[in-house]
């Protein structure tokens, strides 16, 4: 009788939340805990391609400035722009602050330089458009050095048609060309001024950022 009472008490409690046999109880399994991400660690990785963009981009930036095909100065003050929003430090506004501003002027003074010398040889903007379309085809029909030929000879074209005369054509297509040059050079030099800037500035950033 008591053996009998002893399993009836065994098959009632199969049922139970607790178990006299320790076999029969179940461990709950562990969850997975889930690990954030470290929001530094992202806005390191988010700091270092924007630095790595804009680095790409003022590079293309002074290319532009010499190779009529690119864009130029545009280009370099897009990337600081970039940085800046992005690392929204005072490196960053500082950065925008001074190389803008030598990107901004480097474009004036390239336009004024190079206008006020076409416009005092009575020399249209006509002939430089001829001469970038020049400098184009050149650059696919002899590599490197075929974006100088092409530019100069779109200039003496231009020239000639307009003048009617190769002596005038070739001194006026001279000085287009030195008054290209001379707002190409600043210009660029405004454009590496301001590529230092950044990187001082990077430098100075990444050195000091918590």
């Amino acid at each position: 009788m008591g053996l009998r009472s002893h399993r009836c008490r065994r098959v009632l409690c199969m049922g139970c939340a607790v178990d006299d046999d320790p076999r029969a109880r179940r461990v709950p399994p562990r969850r997975a805990v889930r690990q954030r991400p470290c929001p530094y660690d992202e806005g390191v990785t988010a700091d270092i391609i924007a630095t790595i963009a804009t680095a790409v981009l003022i590079v293309i930036g002074c290319v532009g400035i010499v190779v009529p095909v690119l864009p130029g100065s545009i280009t370099a003050l897009i990337g600081l722009i970039i940085w800046a929003f992005v690392v929204r430090a005072p490196e960053g506004w500082v950065v925008l602050a001074l190389g803008g501003t030598l990107l901004l002027a480097g474009m004036s003074a390239s336009l004024v330089l190079t206008g006020s010398k076409l416009k005092r040889r009575a020399i249209p903007n006509r002939t430089l458009l001829f001469g970038v379309v020049g400098a184009v085809i050149g650059m696919f029909v002899i590599p490197v050095v075929g974006l100088f030929i092409g530019f100069v000879v779109g200039l003496l074209l231009s020239e000639t048609v307009r003048n009617r005369d190769f002596n005038t054509a070739l001194s006026t297509s001279w000085v287009a060309a030195k008054a290209m040059g001379v707002g190409i050079l600043v210009e660029l030099s405004c454009a590496l001024l301001a590529s230092l800037t950044f990187i001082i500035g990077a430098i100075v950033y990444f050195v000091t950022v918590n």
